[in-house]
């Protein structure tokens, strides 16, 4: 790692800042969030002390997911809340205080430049990027309530097709934990494409635990919410990206149709 530990870690000039927002002004229910969304690290922290073949791999950002999040909220006209920055510099849907928030494994790969971080340096990296992305995702929800606009929260993920050596059946998976209403109605549809194999809580649940965004602006704000985890190797180029969004927009689309629309008053 290139950094100084008793320099106040900050984003120099050029750097942006953690939060990418796309469609705003969406008028869709559907709230999209992509925690993993890139891979950037703040250029104090240099490269972490990993190589650049590390880097671009899942323990880095969910690979893919950018693209197919883009897509969906372009199509869907929903506002897309997403972050910049490396898992890796801190995980966005970890509890803070978690120990896999900022991992010194992940995976089987060693992150020499999170080991021996001080409870402040720790709290640093909070501030800088995991705070900013969660309050505004609040504030977008803030304001919809108050406008009275129907929302629903969905959670955009992808994960590796093999890990420890097992491999990965399923395509596509819903993730959830408390929200019985959702999650059912979009397993129905993706089962009902028949070339998937699709997860019920799998290849990973919802937890308190281990989640941070469903958890915390979804279920404890009573939305209906899901998480949706797509295989990674579906969509690493763009023709994968354009047909997994296109296929998730149409199946959205009507479970806005069937579900969200004639209860959006209760939402």
């Amino acid at each position: 790692m290139d950094s100084d530990q008793d320099t106040p870690l900050r984003l120099g000039p050029g750097e942006v800042p953690p939060v990418l927002e796309l469609n705003i002004r969406g008028t869709s229910p559907f709230l999209l969030t992509c925690d993993h969304y890139g891979r950037l690290i703040p250029e104090m922290l240099g490269d972490l002390g990993l190589p650049e073949s590390e880097l671009v791999r899942h323990i880095a950002w969910d690979v893919g997911i950018a693209g197919v999040a883009e897509q969906m909220a372009k199509a869907l006209n929903a506002h897309l809340v997403a972050q910049r920055y490396s898992r890796l510099v801190i995980d966005c849907n970890r509890p803070p205080e978690a120990v896999s928030a900022i991992p010194l494994i992940s995976e089987a790969t060693t992150v020499p430049g999170n080991d021996g971080l001080t409870q402040e340096l720790k709290a640093r990296r909070r501030e800088l990027i995991f705070d900013p992305y969660h309050r505004r995702i609040g504030e977008v929800i803030d304001t919809r309530l108050a406008s009275r606009q129907p929302t629903v929260l969905v959670s955009l993920h992808s994960f590796t097709p093999v890990y420890a050596g097992i491999p990965r059946p399923w395509h596509i998976g819903t993730l959830y934990q408390q929200d019985t209403r959702l999650p059912p109605l979009l397993l129905h549809h993706l089962r009902a494409e028949a070339d998937l194999v699709v997860g019920d809580n799998e290849p990973y649940a919802v937890s308190d635990a281990t989640d941070y965004t469903i958890p915390v602006h979804g279920e404890k704000r009573g939305l209906m919410n899901t998480g949706i985890e797509i295989r990674q190797d579906l969509i690493t180029d763009p023709s994968g990206q354009t047909e997994w969004a296109e296929r998730l927009t149409r199946i959205f689309t009507e479970i806005e149709a069937t579900l969200i629309t004639p209860r959006a008053s209760h939402l």
